[in-house]
């Protein structure tokens, strides 16, 4: 087996041209991706707003590959049932946005879909050792969320590795996952720091190649580094 076809790599929509969403998808499904990534943003949270539950359905009936849910939204525990019932298979929340953290991640999985936790640049990893064992997934963000096509902030690959470590430690079965400014020219330094779950947006989603060259690209910068 080689080494890309155990990295999942999946797109994130926000990128994409919203126009002609559902050919979107299915040209990243046909490039071969893993699931599909959604950012969900309330204004508040984060500095700015994209779309919710109706628009993941909407997504759901063009895939049947598994819907990566990321709520960037503040008491996303007022949500979980909408976004469950619009397909959502994996529903990752802010350890910063819940107050109530434990009980926001076993609803989720109450639900049926995978509960995941995320930290933003700023948020120490300690904030989400307590809840690591109930996840299935660890977000660790390399930009400050909110907008799509920033640049990785590099310090934060040495976080990555630490959360490896965590993982390993704690919950073998968590996946870890990243999420900000990965490319074809850095992620192999993601992959080497630990993550197996690869959110790409800007680098997927271009006007200079085709969703094919490029997730071929990230296939092949995986096995090269």
């Amino acid at each position: 087996m080689s080494i890309s076809s155990t990295i999942q790599v999946g797109p994130s929509i926000l990128t994409a041209d919203w126009r002609q969403l559902g050919a979107e998808i299915q040209r990243a499904e046909e490039a071969g991706v893993d699931f599909i990534h959604l950012d969900v943003m309330d204004g508040r949270f984060v500095p700015n707003i994209s779309f919710g539950p109706l628009v993941v359905s909407a997504v759901r009936q063009a895939t049947q590959l598994p819907l990566d849910v990321h709520l960037m939204i503040e008491a996303p525990e007022r949500y979980l049932e909408e976004f469950v019932q619009a397909g959502a298979d994996r529903i990752t929340v802010h350890a910063e946005a819940s107050l109530h953290l434990h009980r926001t991640l076993s609803r989720i999985e109450e639900l049926g879909a995978m509960p995941g936790v995320s930290v933003v640049p700023s948020t120490p990893l300690s904030a989400i050792s307590e809840v690591l064992t109930i996840c299935g997934q660890l977000l660790v963000m390399l930009v400050n969320p909110g907008f799509g096509g920033q640049a990785m902030i590099p310090e934060l690959l040495d976080k990555v590795a630490r959360a490896r470590g965590l993982i390993d430690a704690v919950n073998p079965h968590c996946l870890l996952e990243v999420d900000g400014g990965v490319k074809a020219e850095n992620i192999g330094s993601v992959v080497a720091a630990g993550a197996e779950t690869i959110v790409v947006g800007s680098a997927i989603y271009n006007d200079r190649q085709s969703v094919a060259e490029s997730v071929s690209l990230l296939r092949q910068a995986i096995e090269k580094n």
